[in-house]
C-alpha cells in the first residue's frame, strides 16, 4: 500500500508538473509591445540628409529614384520584415533624429512603409523624446519597446530608461536575422549590448 501511494502521489505531482511546463512553454519568451526602428543607416543605407537628393519620385517600374535618377533603397531584408512585424500584431514605430524631415517622411511614403508604421517621430533632438511622445500616444512603457538603432549614443541613452536598444551594424542593417537576434535580447531582458 505504501508504494501504491508514494507512485500516486510522484504521479501527480508529475501532472501538475507538465501542466506548469506546458503553460511557461505557450506563453513563450517575453515578447515587445512596440518595436522602433531609426531610418539612416538602419533601415536603409544612407544617410536622407547628405546621401540622396530629393525630391524623390517612384518610376512605372517601382524603383525609387532621386532628382538625378540614382536609385535609393532600403536594406533588402527591410520590406519582408515590416511585413512580418506588422502581420504578427506588433506596434512598429520610426524614430529619426534627422533635419531632414519631409524627405525622410516622403521616403517611407514611396517605400509603401506608412501601412507599417502607427506611430513615427521624424525630427532633430534626442531620442527620449521621441520615446517619451511614443510612451504618452500608445500608452506603452518603455520596458515594453525594443528599439533598433546603428548609433550607440541613442541606445546609451534609451537603455538608461528602461527601452531594449539593438545595435546595428550600419553595413548590414535591419536583417531576419537582426530581428530574431533583438527578439532575444528582450526576452533574455539585456537592456543594450556592449558592441
Amino acid at each position: 500500500m505504501h508504494v501504491q501511494g508514494t507512485i500516486a502521489l510522484i504521479n501527480s505531482s508529475f501532472n501538475i508538473l507538465k501542466r506548469q511546463l506546458f503553460r511557461m512553454a505557450s506563453n513563450g519568451p517575453r515578447k515587445p509591445k512596440m518595436v522602433v526602428f531609426d531610418l539612416d543607416y538602419t533601415l536603409w543605407p544612407f544617410w536622407v540628409d547628405t546621401h540622396v537628393d530629393p525630391p524623390f519620385q517612384k518610376r512605372k517600374s517601382g524603383e525609387i529614384v532621386d532628382r538625378h535618377g540614382r536609385v535609393v533603397k532600403p536594406f533588402r531584408d527591410v520590406p519582408k520584415v515590416l511585413a512580418k512585424l506588422k502581420q504578427d500584431g506588433y506596434i512598429i514605430a520610426v524614430a529619426s533624429r534627422t533635419a531632414c524631415t519631409q524627405e525622410a517622411n516622403s521616403l517611407c511614403a514611396l517605400f509603401d512603409w506608412d501601412q507599417y508604421f502607427s506611430y513615427k517621430e521624424i525630427y532633430p533632438g534626442c531620442k527620449i523624446t521621441h520615446f517619451n511622445k511614443f510612451k504618452k500616444n500608445s500608452g506603452i512603457d518603455f520596458e515594453d519597446m525594443l528599439f533598433f538603432d546603428d548609433e550607440y549614443r541613442n541606445i546609451r541613452d534609451l537603455s538608461k530608461v528602461g527601452v531594449t536598444c539593438y545595435y546595428i551594424d550600419e553595413n548590414i542593417g535591419v536583417t531576419e536575422g537582426v530581428i530574431e537576434e533583438g527578439f532575444q535580447q528582450f526576452a533574455d531582458g539585456i537592456k543594450a549590448k556592449s558592441r
